[in-house]
């Protein structure tokens, strides 16, 4: 027997997705032959493997994740950081300065204080601790300009696209540059702020219309429409 819905389509928990000879994967369950899902999200399967894409998920850390965290505490042995998850996340001086620390002559106010962004990587989580970070990699820095939207961390993937094809047109068409953080959080820097409305209002249609098939044709088609009526040159805003 057939899928009983389409692939990438919405389903709600207990929806029937698939009845017959088929495996039940993530976010589904298996009732004798009939195969159900447990949340809302898109229906997908590869093969006879039945799964559900969540729509909306909370990020969990893993190791290596690029992250855009909020700093809302200090400690003697270093900053506590928002990364959009269940737990703070920690970095610690030492994964901060590539010296050592001292405290008679340094203040960590001057570096970094509440309420700063910063762009920083997970390099250590087991959930028995508070996730750890450093901004000791190339590329990892404070963040001092731009504009940082969130959204759903599952739909992720979306703004990055295929081999990164929708993360790179949105690039291209804007001129602005765009970094995904794994935790929802995304960083628009651009020209001026009519590039980086351009860049915003793509991405959220992207969250919006996720589930959605041929979605890079889509923002393409919307950002050139959009810079013609608002009178917008990437090019010359380059130069």
């Amino acid at each position: 027997m057939p899928y009983l819905v389409k692939k990438r389509q919405l389903v709600i928990p207990g929806e029937l997705i698939a009845e017959g000879d088929y495996k039940s994967g993530k976010n589904t369950y298996r009732e004798e032959d009939r195969v159900y899902a447990s949340l809302i999200g898109l229906a997908n399967y590869v093969g006879r493997n039945v799964f559900v894409v969540a729509i909306k998920t909370c990020y969990m850390p893993t190791v290596s994740d690029l992250v855009i965290g909020k700093v809302i505490d200090m400690k003697l042995s270093g900053w506590t950081v928002d990364i959009n998850a269940p737990y703070n996340a920690m970095l610690f001086t030492s994964e901060f300065f590539d010296r050592s620390f001292d405290s008679r002559r340094d203040r960590m106010t001057d570096f970094l204080d509440i309420g700063d962004m910063v762009l920083a990587q997970v390099i250590a989580f087991d959930r028995t601790r508070d996730p750890l970070l450093t901004m000791r990699e190339s590329g990892l820095r404070k963040i001092t300009q731009g504009r940082v939207i969130e959204m759903t961390p599952a739909k992720i993937p979306r703004i990055i696209g295929r081999e990164g094809s929708m993360v790179n047109m949105l690039k291209r068409e804007t001129g602005c540059q765009i970094t995904i953080g794994q935790n929802g959080l995304v960083l628009v820097s651009g020209k001026n702020p009519e590039l980086e409305d351009l860049a915003i209002l793509a991405i959220n249609t992207i969250e919006r219309d996720a589930h959605t098939l041929g979605l890079t044709d889509k923002i393409s088609k919307l950002l050139k429409r959009e810079k013609k009526e608002r009178g917008l040159n990437v090019e010359a805003k380059r130069r």
